[in-house]
């Protein structure tokens, strides 16, 4: 099933996709329909969470580790590397995201999201998966250069505008089977199976849950693969995660 967060007469509601044209809204989140439909060309579509925090593990595919210069030893890390994204990093798939002018290095990283259903505090890695809500399409958007001069990554990672999301939540979902894809005017510059992540989701949420309350409409993203690189102005990008449905899609102004 399809969720998606839409904003109708000034209001922010929650609805499943009908089809690939019509949203039928909730009478409460991930409950039961209401009896209205809405046609999707009358709606403004919203990334589909809406989070306190948006944790993020960082180098979570080998090759991505070697492409970015990094280097370890024959043992793979032990823990997962997390860092944090604002909320006012959220824009809708359909967005025209500024390229900042304090920036020479504009890079994307395409990645699978998972939106948190219900609040996980030491949570099992058993039970992990049963406290996500759904699944979807992220765009992890960086500045290369400020990444590697700031003391932290707080204007590399949490810009405005530098996390393109959405635009469905699909709710049945194996992230340990899916395959994410980034296009870049239409060229794939990223393509790697989610088996190959070192922490796989679960194991991630559980990590995470043990020192930082996880609350509904919280985001987890899950990492790059290999094939990152730089963005210019007028780029299309195109991020896809098998299963998902419809691609998130922006452009570089």
């Amino acid at each position: 099933m399809k969720m998606l967060r839409f904003r109708k007469d000034g209001r922010a509601q929650w609805g499943w996709l009908m089809g690939e044209d019509h949203v039928t809204p909730m009478r409460k989140l991930d409950g039961e329909a209401a009896s209205e439909v809405y046609p999707i060309r009358e709606l403004e579509v919203l990334p589909p969470a809406e989070p306190s925090k948006i944790v993020c593990v960082g180098r979570n595919y080998t090759d991505h580790i070697k492409e970015m210069g990094h280097s370890f030893s024959e043992d793979l890390p032990a823990e997962p590397g997390l860092f944090l994204k604002a909320p006012n990093t959220l824009v809708p798939s359909g967005a025209e995201v500024a390229y900042p002018d304090w920036t020479s290095e504009l890079h994307y990283e395409g990645e699978l999201a998972a939106v948190i259903g219900q609040t996980a505090r030491n949570v099992s890695e058993e039970e992990a998966l049963g406290y996500v809500l759904g699944y979807t399409n992220a765009l992890d958007l960086t500045a290369r250069d400020k990444q590697k001069s700031d003391l932290q990554w707080i204007r590399a990672k949490s810009a405005d505008g530098f996390l393109p999301l959405g635009p469905v939540l699909e709710t049945e979902l194996d992230p340990n089977a899916t395959t994410v894809r980034t296009w870049v005017n239409d060229e794939l510059r990223q393509e790697a199976s989610t088996k190959l992540m070192i922490f796989p989701l679960a194991r991630v949420i559980s990590y995470v849950s043990r020192f930082m309350t996880l609350e509904p409409g919280d985001v987890i993203l899950t990492g790059t693969p290999s094939g990152v690189g730089p963005l210019a102005r007028g780029d299309r990008v195109r991020v896809e995660v098998e299963g998902v449905g419809a691609p998130l899609e922006v452009t570089i102004v």
